[in-house]
């Protein structure tokens, strides 16, 4: 196991220096950024100049990617373009995002896997068929159109909750907002779920283990489901970067200040120091829960050993 942890960190260095470089080029052929400080004029040649000597835009991409790149690794994000430190932006933004990530993950598994075995274990019955088609109302639907409607709904008509969360965004402002970020991905959770319950069912050590007359939850729960929950925590595991960074139109709708809200004011006004390292900290968020979701397999099922 300690050898497969080694190797699977060395794989993730070039996939990690990669990605950012990928980042960097992209964020760079934005726009020009400097345009963005003098407004609706342009900046003067000399105004222009001296900006991008103090950002260090002057010099060459690749030059600029190696300078970002050791500042990284000594803690040092850079500085967007107001003046603020981006660290100081991540302190601010991240735990909100995390807060909000914890929710919505929460949703995918006690909400989808529920579903997703209730429906497994009973395929082809009415609930299945309920289940199946709210699901793919849910995938349909957009989630800027859920989160207004639910917004305007539970907020602005029933007053059952805020229509927009606090600075604090405190855990329990967060359920409607992590209830609309985990929408789409709890639909596809209880959908995989399902198919792999209803799969692994007809399996040959669930028959054995039947045969051998073991009570009917400690089937489901200690054989069938532990090992139909693998490709489910594949899926889970991947989200989780893809929730942190696919926020921004929840946190616009309820006025959540969080890593969405950061990159979406990044990108408006083409900070790429705000961009780049908001990114930079997602990947290796992404590159991390995948590794633990590559441990989780042996977990699951025993078969699974790492050499």
């Amino acid at each position: 196991m300690g050898r497969y942890v080694i190797r699977r960190l060395l794989q993730m260095i070039p996939v990690f220096f990669g990605a950012t470089l990928l980042i960097f080029l992209m964020v760079n052929v934005m726009g020009d950024p400097i345009a963005g400080l003098c407004g609706d004029k342009a900046c003067d040649p000399s105004t222009a100049a001296q900006l991008k000597k103090e950002f260090g835009l002057d010099k060459p991409v690749w030059q600029q990617y190696l300078t970002y790149m050791g500042n990284v690794f000594t803690g040092d994000f850079g500085t967007a373009f107001n003046g603020q430190k981006v660290t100081e932006l991540m302190s601010a933004a991240f735990p909100v995002t995390i807060r909000l990530t914890i929710v919505a993950i929460l949703f995918e598994i006690v909400i989808g896997i529920s579903l997703g075995v209730v429906t497994g274990l009973r395929r082809g019955r009415p609930v299945d068929t309920v289940v199946l088609m709210l699901t793919l109302v849910v995938i349909a639907i957009p989630v800027f159109v859920t989160g207004l409607l639910l917004q305007l709904l539970l907020g602005v008509e029933w007053g059952v909750v805020k229509p927009t969360v606090q600075p604090e965004a405190p855990f329990n402002e967060l359920l409607i907002p992590g209830l609309v970020l985990a929408s789409v991905s709890l639909a596809y959770v209880t959908r995989l779920t399902r198919t792999s319950i209803a799969e692994n069912a007809r399996a040959d050590y669930v028959r054995t283990a039947i045969a051998k007359g073991l009570p009917r939850r400690r089937v489901i729960t200690r054989h069938l489901l532990r090992n139909s929950l693998i490709p489910v925590v594949t899926f889970i595991g991947t989200d989780v970067g893809a929730l942190m960074g696919g926020a921004i139109v929840t946190e616009r709708i309820f006025n959540i200040h969080g890593v969405g809200y950061q990159l979406y004011q990044g990108i408006l006004r083409q900070s790429t120091q705000t961009v780049v390292g908001f990114v930079t900290v997602l990947v290796l968020v992404f590159l991390i829960a995948n590794l633990i979701v590559d441990l989780l397999y042996a977990v699951l099922d025993p078969r699974i050993r790492y050499a």
